[in-house]
């Protein structure tokens, strides 16, 4: 299966977020289904998830959205980026998603998992999260740990690289250069061309302010603590390709956590795993949702 594009949602609807921004939520599948909630990454939205959204819709009830700035998400104030604001979004989706008590399989990739770990304590999250997934992510050290700059780690690989992250300028229109450039960044060298183009063309749409905005935010990450917190049943799933948040972060997280159920290194995958192994993210959402939601069973 390769789906550039999601299927057309169920229904569709604005969270309000504490701060009054609006948050774009996608639900796909049957009402009464087992709930699955997906949270991208930095500079993506609801289409990095098409592949996930398709397979799962028929006997899951899929809830994707896209995160505040991305996608059809309003950008927030200057001051609206942070991790808080992360868990904030993510506690509006949840509530108004899910019914009084319901559980879901929380997935994240990159920033959509440090949601997971900006939320951890929250009320909503501790209600309504039956398991998590945590995909492709990190909870602090990503500048300086980052591969993307192909130097010996140092000050001078970190500055540089912080530039690249929070650079200002513009992206502009696909081009040969910029798709060579996303893919070594991003991908494994295996990723087949048209899903590099996907990749690229989600990355390319994110709006300048949110992108420069959140780069900030996750360039003083630190959220080890979210993770410790994190104490519903999670799995984490890693490419050992991934230059944008090397295996280490994830043998950190299976370190972290109190219930890890298992940590899972993609052989030849980088950092946008849900779209280079679709087939491998899904089947971690799944078995989550049989062995931790009710009236589910694993795909035969």
């Amino acid at each position: 299966m390769n789906s550039p594009h999601p299927p057309v949602p169920t229904r569709t609807f604005d969270a309000v977020s504490a701060d009054g921004s609006r948050v774009h939520v996608e639900v796909h599948g049957a009402d009464g289904a087992p709930a699955v909630v997906l949270s991208h990454g930095w500079t993506c939205n609801i289409a990095f998830w098409s592949e996930q959204i398709a397979d799962l819709r028929g006997d899951h009830r899929v809830i994707a959205y896209d995160q505040r700035g991305h996608g059809a998400s309003p950008a927030a104030a200057p001051d609206g980026y942070s991790t808080e604001a992360l868990a904030d979004d993510l506690e509006a989706v949840l509530d108004a998603a899910l019914e009084p008590g319901e559980q879901a399989v929380l997935a994240g990739h990159s920033m959509g998992g440090m949601t997971m770990m900006a939320a951890s304590a929250r009320p909503a999250f501790r209600e309504h999260a039956g398991a998590v997934l945590l995909c492709s992510t990190g909870a602090s050290g990503l500048v300086p740990e980052s591969r993307v700059v192909p130097m010996r780690a140092g000050r001078l690989r970190t500055g540089i690289t912080r530039r690249i992250l929070g650079a200002r300028a513009p992206l502009g229109p696909v081009t040969p250069l910029s798709l060579r450039a996303l893919r070594y960044g991003t991908m494994g060298p295996a990723t087949p061309k048209d899903r590099v183009r996907r990749c690229v063309e989600i990355v390319h749409a994110c709006p300048r302010g949110a992108r420069v905005a959140w780069s900030a935010v996750l360039d003083t990450l630190d959220l080890e603590l979210g993770v410790r917190e994190l104490t519903v049943p999670t799995a984490v799933v890693a490419g050992d390709a991934d230059r944008l948040t090397p295996p280490v972060h994830a043998r950190r997280l299976a370190a972290w956590l109190p219930d890890c159920v298992g940590l899972t290194t993609l052989p030849g995958i980088g950092h946008m795993s849900p779209v280079e192994a679709p087939e491998a993210v899904t089947a971690a959402i799944r078995e989550l949702a049989a062995a931790h939601l009710k009236n589910t069973e694993p795909a035969a």
